[in-house]
């Protein structure tokens, strides 16, 4: 929803001189902002989670130079949970707007529908701006790779909103598997519960009038357009359709595999299985089961990860002991399998739980004696947000860049890809991005953008 006074033709003659300063890569390699005690930051999609990403800055002390959406709603509302913490922020309906009135920020925080990461993401990257994106960090595999590549050759700091990854007992599980604790791991079970609406479904046939103040055209943005409709898309229920995000599997494979992926260096699967209720349809499935087979890696054997939604569960002798702790399985969670005992991580990674061979419960890490005596190697977090807005000012480094949380989406995509051609099992080159031998499987890892905004 661009004002009378912003001339698209300008913006692009804008953007293709600062473009034409990029390297081969596509990234400047000009000195990034300077470092100060009071980072000026711009927000960019005002929904529920970016309350409280905006909070915590405010917090910190630094500056909100700038608040960007389509919805003048979020905007308002934002305002008015924050109040003084906003009365300085510039407005915007028009992100190509903020990044050429706003020179002077520091850092971009992302909290759009994941549709949006892509686009925003690079123009803040090659405009010199760090990072801070919401996961899954790509709404496809091929912007996934794009960005990690971004990300390596950029002198930009990048941040991926997967939160657990500064979790003291995220750290914790890593130091114990790689210690041996748990011998050798072979399986990891994921599982997330039953969906609302509007899983295992396609789009409803009618439409709705679009609410003053929401640019829906622009909120559709590089995604195909398709008619507005009340309580089904925005807001907060976009993440179901593939036009916009990639259900459970897509919202939770940054938080869920974060842990695993790191200890046990985790590549790409070769196969990937999938079962499911409702699936083909234009929204992510009812319920499923997507399993991926990582093959063997050095002195690692190969491994499983099962992951479970919309009801779906890990056999119940799995769990057992889980149920005997906690008198119920867990409404979510991350469950490893070694050779020696389990780990209970939860869907976040946040949590350390032990149980060797032949113990009935499982016990805190902090508490179980086995693991008491193993010493700690890696380093603490001050918090995931703190990681970021230090490293912006040059001290330390985030831990979970657009690189580690790029191929966290890649992994979680893949079995998207899976889900989307609906056979039983498909091959999976990670390295080219590619079923081998099905051509289909293409128009699920790229997509062609619509232009209008982008």
């Amino acid at each position: 929803m661009s004002p009378p006074s912003y001339h698209r033709r300008q913006f692009l003659s804008t953007s293709t001189k600062a473009l034409a300063a990029l390297g081969a890569t596509g990234i400047s390699h000009a000195q990034t902002p300077a470092a100060s005690e009071k980072l000026s930051v711009a927000f960019i999609g005002m929904g529920g989670r970016m309350q409280v990403l905006l909070q915590e800055i405010l917090q910190a002390g630094h500056h909100a130079a700038a608040v960007c959406d389509v919805d003048k709603a979020q905007i308002t509302a934002s305002q008015k949970r924050h109040g003084e913490g906003l009365a300085q922020a510039t407005t915007y309906d028009d992100y190509r707007q903020l990044f050429e009135k706003e020179k002077g920020m520091d850092a971009v925080v992302i909290a759009t529908p994941d549709h949006w990461h892509m686009p925003l993401c690079r123009m803040a990257m090659a405009a010199g701006k760090h990072v801070y994106c919401e996961k899954p960090l790509t709404h496809t595999l091929a912007e996934a790779r794009e960005l990690r590549e971004l990300a390596r050759t950029s002198q930009v700091v990048t941040q991926t909103g997967n939160q657990g990854s500064a979790s003291g007992n995220l750290r914790r599980s890593i130091e114990l598997i790689q210690a041996g604790l748990l011998g050798e791991i072979t399986t990891i079970h994921v599982w997330h519960p039953v969906h609302g609406a509007p899983y295992g479904t396609d789009r409803p046939s009618y439409s709705d009038p679009i609410p003053d103040g929401l640019d829906w055209d622009f909120w559709v943005g590089p995604a195909p357009e398709r008619p507005y409709k009340d309580a089904i898309y925005h807001p907060g229920k976009w993440r179901a359709w593939y036009d916009f995000g990639n259900g459970s599997l897509g919202d939770f494979c940054c938080h869920s595999f974060n842990m695993p992926v790191r200890a046990l260096g985790l590549d790409h699967p070769d196969r990937i299985h999938v079962s499911g209720r409702k699936l083909g349809k234009e929204s992510f499935p009812e319920a499923c089961t997507v399993s991926y087979h990582f093959p063997s890696k050095g002195n690692r054997g190969p491994v499983k990860l099962h992951f479970y939604t919309g009801g779906d569960e890990p056999h119940e002798g799995i769990t057992k002991e889980l149920v005997r702790t906690f008198g119920k399985l867990p409404r979510v969670g991350c469950l490893l399998e070694g050779t020696k005992g389990q780990l209970s991580a939860g869907l976040w990674n946040s949590q350390c739980y032990v149980r060797l061979q032949g113990e009935e419960t499982f016990l805190g890490a902090d508490k179980h004696e086995a693991a008491k005596a193993i010493p700690e190697s890696l380093p603490r977090s001050a918090g995931h947000m703190a990681e970021f807005l230090q490293a912006c000012q040059g001290k330390g480094t985030t831990y979970s860049d657009f690189d580690l949380g790029g191929h966290l989406t890649e992994i979680g995509l893949a079995g998207v890809v899976a889900l989307r051609l609906e056979p039983n099992e498909i091959p999976w080159d990670g390295t080219r991005l590619q079923v081998p031998g099905v051509s289909a499987a293409d128009a699920f890892i790229r997509k062609t953008d619509r232009p209008t905004y982008l």
